[in-house]
């Protein structure tokens, strides 16, 4: 018997999970509005906020689970990578809420955690698997050969592909959070109007760095030639920046289950929600003979859930660590 409650705080959202033997039966995200107003999350914003909403999400995740504190076995909480004064909320938390009750405390790596979110629902991957790894701040290639064993055969050498996306929404004058709009005007656009260059990086590795740019200095002559271009051509650059994007991405994760001669794919992460790369993995998949893992919308972007299932598998290892944590905004994987 096994009731883990689980805290993820790495960024914007506060949420608390209950993992009951394995199954999550509760699952509460608060969301913060108030990085609207400035078009990107201010890390001493977030804390505050983080402070103001752990106590009432922990109360909700517990009600809605059917669970007391007495029933908790074990506490798991994310301790990065992230943003450390988000972090240091709830890993303070955590370790607070563990030893009032006398319960041992589970560290999650933010990322094995949305990798592993593919084990709380069925189907579910079989070992060993690639897991492509998207987000506002990662980008990454992972072959998966146990719950504890992961290892990065393919990263971005300096930008993520969310934040390809996230700098072109600002761009375009699209509000905060952008990356979503630019998924919904590429459904109504041309993703062959305009060609964007893809980076000849070496390997499995990626770069987004230049591929902003190039998106930048696009905008810039194309308003210069013509002012009104972006409103004119809105939903055609959305859906060409994103078939860009999906193709860098979807090709050196071709290439990977090439050298690694791997037919379980999955993929992972913020960006994994974005509903043109779920269709273009899907069409690759089945010119591959590819099996193909997504998870649900709602274990894409961060959530306690997949902290749950990570806590889950580490409390059937007995991979326990003592009241000295300390929260990582950086770690190594």
């Amino acid at each position: 018997m096994s009731v883990i409650l689980a805290i993820e705080s790495s960024c914007d959202e506060t949420s608390v999970a209950i993992c009951n033997n394995g199954k999550i039966t509760a699952n509460v995200i608060a969301n913060q509005t108030i990085h609207e107003n400035y078009g990107g999350v201010i890390p001493e914003l977030a804390s505050r906020v983080h402070q103001q909403n752990i106590v009432p999400v922990v109360q909700q995740a517990l009600i809605d689970a059917k669970v007391s504190k007495k029933d908790i076995n074990a506490v798991a909480f994310t301790r990065g990578p992230g943003l450390l004064g988000s972090l240091l909320v709830g890993v303070s938390f955590a370790k607070s809420f563990a030893l009032a009750l006398d319960l041992p405390l589970i560290a999650v790596n933010h990322m094995h955690a949305h990798i592993l979110a593919h084990f709380i629902e069925d189907p579910k991957p079989d070992f060993p698997f690639l897991c492509l790894t998207v987000s506002g701040g990662h980008t990454q290639i992972v072959l998966v050969r146990d719950y504890a064993d992961m290892e990065i055969i393919g990263e971005t050498l300096d930008d993520a592909a969310g934040e390809a996306f996230d700098k072109t929404a600002k761009l375009l004058q699209l509000p905060y959070p952008g990356g979503p709009l630019i998924d919904k005007h590429a459904k109504l656009g041309n993703p062959h109007a305009f060609k964007f260059p893809e980076p000849q990086i070496k390997g499995l590795d990626y770069s987004f760095s230049g591929f902003k740019t190039a998106i930048l200095y696009f905008i810039r002559d194309k308003e210069k030639e013509n002012p009104g271009f972006i409103n004119e051509h809105l939903n055609d650059i959305c859906a060409s920046v994103q078939y860009s994007i999906v193709q860098i991405l979807l090709n050196k994760l071709k290439k990977a289950a090439k050298t690694h001669g791997i037919k379980d794919i999955a993929i992972a992460g913020g960006v994994s929600a974005n509903s043109g790369l779920r269709e273009a993995l899907q069409m690759l998949a089945k010119e591959q003979g590819w099996n193909v893992f997504i998870p649900a919308f709602e274990y894409c972007t961060d959530n306690a859930a997949m902290i749950a299932i990570a806590g889950y598998h580490k409390y059937l290892a007995n991979d326990f660590v003592g009241q000295d944590i300390a929260p990582a905004a950086r770690m190594i994987f």
